[in-house]
């Protein structure tokens, strides 16, 4: 059985891939489990001085699999805790966290781009809040992540279109630290890995640390979304969205 994620390590450089490719890496209650798992796993490590987190076969993170998630919907409050584990992983290691983000990044895997301290995206790749077509709001930290890095007005935009976040975009935003082809993606990431790698690793744990405090709280942010979220997964609204969503149709909400 073919791992879904999938975990090499080289020059203190830890790379860890989503592969579930065949989804688009869409996020199932297991690799959930086993991606917090293994970010709580490495940022405890001392050799490790970077991660990348990156998806296979040309794809970041679709979001989470409704499909696969739809049996799981009277436990959802358990799994949204495991979902938030990995982004406070994310936000809480001590070493830098580079997403590498090739294709699309929708959904919750927007968020968990957004959650990773630096971004390298190929000019294929593109950032989406999708969760309002579907009646759903972010729940991966979004509504703290846009609002630090691009102000009220534009945050709330993205948010309530769900609109893509193109590349090119998202590099004139500050979203993304560089664009380039995907052929180079890999490269231009590794070569960035590892001049963090050879940084003070003391000094940039307190720089991250000092930094993210200024944005706020991320787990006060991903409380007020777990409250949110669970009142709209109980809504009518929610219901149509999903329902759209799986019979790839326009959802017709009412508000209820």
């Amino acid at each position: 059985m073919t791992a879904l994620l999938q975990e090499t390590s080289e020059d203190r450089v830890a790379w860890l891939t989503l592969n579930r490719p065949q989804v688009r890496n869409a996020l199932d209650p297991d690799l959930v489990a086993d991606l917090a798992a293994r970010m709580e796993a490495l940022a405890a490590d001392r050799e490790i001085r970077v991660i990348v987190l990156s998806g296979a076969g040309g794809a970041f993170c679709a979001g989470a699999d409704l499909r696969a998630s739809a049996g799981v919907l009277d436990q959802v409050a358990d799994v949204m805790d495991i979902y938030h584990r990995v982004i406070r992983a994310i936000a809480s290691a001590p070493q830098p966290v580079i997403g590498m983000i090739d294709g699309a990044a929708s959904g919750f895997g927007c968020d968990l781009a957004l959650a990773c301290d630096l971004r390298v995206m190929s000019d294929r790749a593109y950032l989406q809040e999708a969760f309002v077509r579907i009646g759903l709001m972010p729940d991966g930290g979004g509504t703290m992540w846009l609002p630090r890095a691009l102000g009220l007005a534009r945050a709330l935009e993205l948010m309530l279109t769900g609109d893509r976040i193109e590349a090119a975009v998202a590099l004139a935003w500050g979203l993304a630290n560089s664009v380039v082809a995907p052929d180079k993606l890999k490269s231009e990431t590794a070569e960035l890995a590892a001049r963090l790698a050879k940084g003070a690793p003391l000094a940039q744990a307190y720089i991250k640390r000092a930094a993210r405090a200024a944005f706020g709280s991320i787990d006060e942010a991903l409380a007020r979304e777990k409250q949110g979220q669970l009142e709209l997964l109980r809504t009518q609204d929610f219901a149509e969205g999903l329902s759209a969503f799986l019979q790839k149709r326009a959802a017709s909400f009412r508000g209820e």
